[in-house]
């Protein structure tokens, strides 16, 4: 049984859905609180920001069924073919048992006023399913994407703790004991081909394959394409923008892989941060921390580095440790494909060497030789869950006489783009790397860049920060420092 072309299919906790009419710009919280009447999942920020929303989102992966939160305030309807979405209602059991984890909640004393509750409890439930016993920093790294204003986090944490202990019971939980059964019914909504529904105006397609993808955007080169929509959700929720047509990629397979071999990675376009995390860190340490910082867990559940890239917003924060690591684009039409150095990419604000019917289809990042020095510094209001004021990375190589080879330095927030540190960089390579160099190299930085002032950060700060992430780095890796790979806040 194959998905039909005129209607997007998924389950709603228990029930099958099918939709033959859905709006391209239609919200999965608007769905589940105004259609479905499921008016657990709170509508808070309509940014992704608060985690009142949450849900989760199961989708097959291979043999594999997994769970993931997700801020429904920002997830388009549209992009839930062939997935299982469960809502905080389908937690407790039919004779109104609570779930292992809405008791602990209720045990640690978790809620207050009780609004952002369902969003703990579900961001909670995703951790219980996925791991056993978690410790502190798994649990505060699972709840990055839920604010509370009422109970501080401690009775939270408490009960994440609790019920951490507790086994996975497959006789109580519905994700668990029904399974099997779940998984039969997603394989059975795939689509083999194109989905597309509505008419001119209000068009939405769903492409099964990147080939697919391709046809779609040679006949609609205006299309909206759409990843993780945690960007473009906040067009609809924040600036009301109608977009047609919408074309969402987060299902398309041959866009999802991360292959790795001794030249380097190449990252699919639709990779997640969160499926890129363990293999970037491996290979960049610093990279996979920025990783960990980069929005909550919602967001790194459906985000893209790929759509991070291909968004070309200045204050993005993977392009400049991309840059510093001369990573490659390699974009896809109908016409063939073709391979462009990142920082090339960026030509000036608002504007990439993207052409009509192009998208970006994967990245290649080289390996980092032996010998070289990278880190990335991300600065910003508070640590976690923020956007950039600025975003720092750098990259040298030195020769046995501790001069600087090679230089690349990259920055996000200086510029209208991201963009590389070339006369810094001049000030640098040639010179022995000690402190003289540095504030020497410092000088340059007014050169290269005109920061503005926003409210994220004066020009002034940006400017300073930007100095002193350069002295930074130099400290860490002239010995001044031994952990190098750490990063922290700085501001």
């Amino acid at each position: 049984m194959t998905q039909s072309a005129g209607s997007i299919r998924f389950i709603l906790n228990d029930r099958d859905i099918a939709l033959t009419s859905v709006s391209p710009t239609g919200m999965l919280l608007d769905f589940l609180r105004l259609e479905r009447r499921l008016t657990g999942t709170k509508e808070g920020c309509a940014e992704g920001d608060c985690g009142a929303c949450t849900v989760l989102v199961g989708r097959l992966q291979g043999k594999d069924l997994v769970y993931e939160s997700v801020n429904a305030c920002i997830r388009f309807t549209g992009s839930l073919n062939a997935t299982h979405v469960v809502t905080i209602e389908h937690l407790a059991a039919k004779d109104g048992a609570l779930h292992p984890v809405q008791q602990a909640m209720v045990d640690y004393h978790g809620s207050q006023c009780g609004f952002c509750t369902p969003g703990f409890v579900m961001s909670l439930y995703g951790l219980w399913l996925s791991k056993d016993n978690p410790g502190r920093a798994a649990i505060e790294k699972a709840l990055q994407g839920n604010l509370c204003r009422c109970t501080g986090y401690e009775p939270i944490v408490k009960a994440a703790e609790a019920v951490g202990r507790t086994k996975p019971d497959a006789l109580f939980d519905p994700l668990l004991k029904e399974r099997e059964d779940i998984k039969a019914r997603l394989k059975a909504m795939r689509s083999d081909g194109t989905i597309c529904l509505g008419d001119a105006g209000a068009r939405l397609i769903v492409p099964g394959s990147a080939t697919d993808l391709a046809e779609t955007l040679h006949t609609y080169p205006q299309a909206t394409i759409v990843a993780g929509s945690t960007d473009v959700g906040l067009w609809v929720t924040k600036q009301m923008r109608d977009l047609d047509p919408v074309v969402f990629i987060n299902s398309i397979e041959d866009l999802q892989s991360i292959q790795t071999n001794g030249n380097g990675i190449t990252i699919g376009a639709g990779v997640t941060y969160a499926a890129a995390f363990e293999v970037i860190s491996a290979h960049y340490p610093t990279f996979g921390v920025l990783l960990d910082r980069l929005g909550g867990e919602q967001v790194r559940n459906v985000g893209t580095i790929g759509g991070n890239v291909a968004n070309g917003s200045p204050i993005g924060d993977t392009p400049p440790p991309l840059i510093a690591l001369d990573a490659s684009v390699t974009l896809r039409s109908k016409a063939g494909q073709r391979t462009v150095p990142l920082e090339d990419y960026f030509i000036e604000y608002g504007r990439q060497d993207r052409r009509p019917g192009e998208f970006v289809e994967s990245i290649f990042v080289p390996s980092l030789p032996d010998g070289d020095y990278f880190a990335v510094y991300k600065i910003s209001k508070r640590r976690d869950e923020d956007i950039s004021a600025l975003c720092g990375a750098f990259r040298i190589a030195l020769d046995g006489g501790n001069r600087v080879k090679s230089a690349r330095i990259a920055f996000g927030g200086m510029a209208g783009t991201p963009k590389r540190a070339a006369h810094v960089e001049a000030a640098v390579i040639g010179k022995l790397w000690n402190e003289e160099t540095i504030k020497a190299a410092q000088t340059a930085f007014e050169q290269d860049y005109q920061p503005l002032t926003d409210w994220r950060a004066t020009a002034a700060y940006r400017m300073l920060s930007a100095k002193n992430l350069l002295m930074r780095f130099f400290l860490e890796t002239s010995g001044e420092r031994t952990e190098l790979v750490r990063f922290e806040v700085t501001a």
